[in-house]
């Protein structure tokens, strides 16, 4: 596993984030299988093969990802030898305010996310998604106040316009608030939209990408049947191949994928990661897992390299929805 900084900052996280969307979802998606019981194995793994960075969200399945790493994770290292992230915004429950991203909700919110997770801070908090309600300069002031008082180290944004990230950044500046360090896209092989504006912001102002969705729901590690069908749980119902949603330039890509991977000894999987990982402004790409070797193989990405010429071959097939040039 290789270790890096988190965009233009002194946190130093592991190349290879876990994400926390699976905990909780027994019983509430066909292969989200995790609870309490089977969380342990999978904390240990990625412990052992050198993650050291999980992320999560108030939301993922209504704050019981959250009560799962507390109950589990927090108490199989110290606190220190680890960095946590979770997000705040997506509507928890009817009450009026347990939504957004107003000064209400999130003093509100934060309290409960350290009670869940048994911590004492966050070292990255972000928005998981601005409401349209609340003006940025309260949410850049209310998150400032959350640094000054301990209860969050850095913050960041998720999934939102280019322009109103630059308007976070630009209001921290302006008044001497807390930077945004992170931001956590939806950026992989086959969704290379944000090519056209976030991530050459990001790039530009030292925020370091942690995409979510780095294989495309799975689709990446090459499993998937064009006709349909698939090598897992998850491949044999993947609803955006029954729906065809993928692209014939998507099926090239993994086609191309595979060769690369073969010639080098690795699984596509691997490949796909080590692309995200060649990228200047990437911190760590957030990944799911629902095999144990899953952890091991991406920690193993880390260490791959990729030509220009591969790099290249990779992206030639690719058809931007929107030109990443206007």
């Amino acid at each position: 596993m290789k270790y890096g900084p988190l965009g233009r900052s002194g946190l130093i996280v592991s190349r290879i984030c876990l994400g926390g969307n699976s905990w909780g979802a027994k019983g509430r998606r066909g292969w989200g299988k995790f609870d309490e019981a089977e969380a342990p194995a999978y904390f240990k793994r990625a412990l052992d093969v050198g993650i050291t960075f999980f992320d999560t969200a108030d939301n993922y399945n209504l704050g019981r990802s959250e009560e799962i790493m507390g109950a589990t994770l927090m108490k199989m290292t110290k606190r220190e030898d680890i960095v946590l992230s979770t997000k705040v915004g997506i509507r928890m429950s009817l009450v009026a305010n347990d939504v957004g991203t107003g000064r209400k909700h999130i003093m509100a919110s934060i309290d409960q996310q350290l009670k869940r997770l048994q911590t004492d801070y966050i070292d990255v908090y972000q928005l998981h998604r601005l409401d349209p309600h609340t003006p940025v300069e309260e949410t850049m002031y209310t998150l400032d106040q959350l640094v000054r008082s301990g209860k969050v180290r850095y913050i960041g944004g998720s999934t939102m316009p280019a322009y109103k990230f630059a308007q976070m950044i630009a209001i921290a500046d302006w008044k001497g608030y807390a930077r945004p360090i992170a931001m956590q896209n939806l950026y992989n092989m086959v969704a290379r939209e944000e090519e056209r504006e976030m991530n050459r912001l990001c790039h530009e102002q030292g925020v370091g990408l942690i995409p979510y969705s780095p294989l495309a729901r799975g689709f990446l590690a090459g499993n998937r049947s064009q006709s349909g069908g698939g090598t897992t749980e998850r491949a044999k119902n993947d609803a955006q191949v029954k729906a065809g949603t993928y692209r014939d330039c998507d099926w090239e890509i993994v086609k191309r994928l595979k060769k690369i991977a073969k010639s080098k000894g690795a699984a596509p999987a691997q490949v796909a990661l080590a692309w995200l990982l060649h990228k200047p402004y990437m911190g760590a790409p957030i990944i799911g897992a629902t095999d144990l070797d899953q952890l091991t193989s991406a920690a193993k990405s880390t260490e791959i390299a990729l030509t220009p010429e591969e790099s290249k071959l990779l992206e030639q097939p690719y058809e931007f929805r929107v030109s990443p040039e206007n």
